[in-house]
């Protein structure tokens, strides 16, 4: 592990280790309202295989009241802050909220592409282009398959009846890990709106060709989030137009948290410089969320008609694996149900990172900030398929009722539901679990007839000939 930048705190060995403060991030974000919760974190004594039960736990301890879910995750917050530390050049070693330096100044490039300017919402799906009334065929066939929540669909038959939306007039959208695969970059520039881009200054080239073939401006700065927080923060503040803060960064193992910890430090810090801030996410399909009663509803009906040769394979498998294997999802009438489509296989460093963006929504939009966040398909991107696993799970999952999306419907589709949160507004929930559901695109992890993980090893089966195809 590198040792600058935003790192974990050593512990009593002289390690820095991810699970001990992973496990007592979770042990301090349960504390305010589950005190037995935090103590079975903290005694947890593999967090590798263990962490499961322990994130499904922060969720369902948060649905006792509104307050409850918003003090869970700023514990969690405030624990992750004051735990992580910042080793600056020197080596000197500091908290995160004392990092001042903002080393060099960063240089913008800017980009005004040459490209045509998409007049009207078309998204790509299945080697064709959707437009007007087969787009909104298509959104119907999703929400009637248990796809993508309706509420989604009516997002974006809006953003089909207003493509003046399209532009962002007036907004600058700062996209943090602008190369990302499922980051909004390409579709703002093709609709012609301000960009303003971030990320590591290799993949700067990669990124200002697909705004030169836009229609948008680019402003791009090459930084290093987990090591010029400050520096960013500065350029940031200084953009023209009402900022959008698009979190789209992702790393592997460790470097996930390390980085998405900069950016929270860095959120935080904007949040003070520029009090019109926005936030955008996308959050995870592969998590644990409380979901609505339709979704419980329509998973009840399909695994009470599921067929005979279902049933029939199913009773022994469930008998075999003491029932771990095809559970149902949900017990009849709970409202709301608890999908948990944690993936065992992507750690704990992946579930804390995901979590602490999902915490920051909640604790922002309790003080009043417009936040755009959304769950995503699942998604065949590059980090997918190169987990030989999860590539196989994908390629099966059909057989469950769950519809893995391509990369290019799905950037484009979490666009325009970013473009519809700050052109239309937000609705307020009274739940923050609601805020979470409201649009979600699940691809069906919601509304399948079993528990997702208890599938998950039989999808991969029965997919492992075409993911290696």
């Amino acid at each position: 592990m590198a040792d600058d930048g935003v790192v974990f705190p050593e512990t009593g060995e002289g390690r820095r280790s991810t699970a001990t403060t992973g496990r007592a991030v979770v042990a301090d974000a349960l504390r305010p309202v589950d005190t037995a919760g935090a103590l079975a974190a903290e005694r947890e004594t593999n967090w590798r295989a263990g962490y499961l039960v322990h994130f499904r736990r922060l969720i369902e301890a948060g649905l006792t009241s509104r307050g409850a879910a918003i003090d869970i995750a700023a514990a969690g917050l405030a624990s992750l802050h004051a735990r992580m530390r910042v080793v600056l050049p020197g080596k000197e070693e500091v908290g995160v909220e004392e990092w001042r330096s903002p080393g060099r100044e960063l240089r913008t490039t800017e980009v005004t592409g040459t490209g045509e300017r998409e007049e009207e919402f078309s998204l790509p799906y299945a080697g064709t282009r959707l437009r007007g009334d087969e787009l909104l065929r298509r959104l119907d066939a999703w929400v009637d398959a248990g796809v993508m929540e309706p509420s989604a669909a009516a997002a974006v038959r809006d953003v089909v009846a207003h493509p003046e939306w399209l532009r962002l007039p007036e907004r600058t959208v700062v996209v943090l890990g602008a190369g990302a695969e499922m980051g909004p970059l390409p579709s703002l520039l093709r609709w012609g709106a301000r960009v303003a881009g971030v990320d590591l200054p290799h993949a700067e080239q990669r990124v200002l060709e697909t705004a030169r073939r836009g229609a948008g401006t680019l402003l791009l700065a090459g930084a290093d989030l987990v090591r010029e927080v400050p520096a960013v923060a500065d350029w940031i503040a200084a953009l023209p137009g009402a900022p959008v803060l698009g979190n789209y960064v992702y790393a592997d193992g460790a470097l996930n948290v390390r980085v998405s910890t900069a950016v929270d430090v860095l959120t935080v810090r904007l949040q003070r410089q520029r009090p019109d801030l926005a936030l955008a996410f996308l959050a995870t399909p592969t998590d644990v969320f409380a979901v609505p009663a339709d979704a419980v509803q329509r998973s009840v009906r399909a695994y009470a008609e599921r067929s005979a040769a279902a049933k029939l394979v199913g009773r022994p498998l469930r008998t075999l694996s003491a029932g771990r294997l095809l559970r149902r999802a949900y017990v009849p009438g709970v409202d709301p149900g608890i999908s948990d489509s944690l993936v065992a296989q992507q750690g704990p460093n992946y579930a804390l990172a995901k979590r602490l963006q999902r915490w920051r929504a909640t604790t922002a939009r309790a003080a009043g900030t417009t936040v755009s966040l959304h769950v995503a398909p699942p998604t065949r991107t590059r980090s997918v398929v190169k987990n030989r696993a999860l590539a196989a799970a994908y390629a099966g999952a059909h057989r469950f009722g769950v519809e893995v999306f391509e990369p290019a419907t799905s950037n484009v589709l979490m666009a325009a539901l970013l473009v519809h949160d700050l052109c239309a507004g937000v609705p307020a929930h009274e739940q923050p679990w609601q805020d979470e559901a409201h649009a979600a695109v699940h691809g069906g992890l919601w509304t399948t007839p079993y528990a997702p993980r208890s599938a998950l090893g039989l999808a991969a089966l029965l997919g492992y000939g075409a993911a290696r195809g």
